[in-house]
């Protein structure tokens, strides 16, 4: 999946973010954020057709605000919105934000994938979640990212177009690249209506089971075109895979856009189908212009072609690094 030319690395190697979960294991769900304590420059692409999601128009390059705190991808559906809540408390408690003079207001951009039908449809993560999950990120100290059934990825499934019982586990990944002072890094929780597969073979990872012994991978794509008029997609299958790409490069709010735009392919890559009517597919994109002053500046498409590359490894890390929860199975048990 990774060119030669693409030097693995953490994500928490990245200068200018701290990142942080709060997971209940118990209740399956939970959340991730990424904090920017000295603001970073953002972008947001959407296309799956039901987001839940808070300060995206905030991103839109020609609105006046330009810094971002942090991004909070979080389970729970639209309640899960209030974590981000809980995220800006806390980040002013810290005086982080936007100065208006009275305070300092964090700008907190999330987006809620739905876990609602997994665990216990009613436990969210609410503000106090939110505040923990910053707490982890700023006072934590971790050199790696926890990535599994961890955060926004605790409650995350995969390939439901069949049928929850005939689903896999999902998770949350992360991955990061270096290319010569240009770092890209990617969190993605991964929640998806279809399969997951190897972006270079096609090859399945996780995803609708067959009805037979549940241990074979069917094509859904094919299925679905087989079904025909007869398809039906429920709203109790409602999915969304929620991403955040960081970077170390100075990127204007258009140019972060532009970067989310090129990002979102790692989807189609991955994703099989992606994008559809029950998924609220978004990625975000921070960048903290942390490269060297003495760094050239990287091309806005060898910056989008590299977040892609990240994105594709951390959708794939999210399945293959969660374990099987509440009767579900994930790609390590099969």
């Amino acid at each position: 999946m990774a060119s030669d030319s693409l030097t693995p690395i953490s994500i928490t190697d990245i200068e200018g973010f701290s990142f942080g979960h709060w997971t209940d294991g118990d209740a399956a769900t939970g959340c991730t954020v990424i904090v920017a304590p000295a603001g970073a420059t953002g972008g947001v692409d959407v296309r799956g057709g039901a987001p839940a999601s808070r300060e995206t128009d905030l991103l839109r390059p020609e609105n006046t605000v330009d810094v971002v705190h942090a991004v909070c991808l979080s389970g729970g559906s639209a309640f899960g919105l209030e974590a981000a809540s809980g995220v800006a408390r806390e980040l002013e408690r810290r005086h982080i934000g936007l100065d208006v003079g009275p305070t300092l207001v964090p700008i907190v951009c999330s987006s809620c994938l739905f876990d609602l039908a997994f665990g216990d449809a009613f436990t969210r993560p609410d503000v106090a979640a939110g505040a923990a999950a910053v707490c982890t990120a700023l006072d934590g100290g971790a050199d790696a990212l926890a990535e599994g059934c961890v955060g926004a990825g605790t409650g995350a499934t995969v390939g439901k177009l069949l049928g929850t019982d005939r689903a896999m586990k999902g998770g949350l990944g992360a991955r990061a690249f270096e290319l010569g002072a240009l770092k890209v890094g990617a969190i993605a929780a991964v929640n998806a209506c279809g399969n997951v597969v190897d972006p270079d073979s096609g090859a399945p990872i996780a995803g609708a089971r067959d009805a037979a012994d549940g241990t074979r991978i069917v094509d859904l794509e094919e299925g679905m075109l087989r079904a025909g008029a007869d398809l039906s997609m429920p709203l109790d299958r409602t999915n969304t895979t929620i991403s955040c790409i960081v970077t170390n490069a100075r990127l204007t709010k258009a140019q972060a856009t532009k970067v989310a735009q090129m990002a979102a392919d790692a989807y189609a890559h991955v994703i099989r189908p992606t994008h559809t009517t029950n998924d609220g597919d978004t990625v975000y994109v921070l960048a903290a212009g942390t490269i060297d002053e003495g760094a050239p500046d990287c091309p806005l498409d060898l910056i989008g072609l590299a977040a892609t590359r990240a994105l594709e490894e951390a959708l794939v890390a999210g399945v293959r690094e969660a374990t099987g929860m509440h009767g579900l199975p994930a790609h390590c048990d099969l």
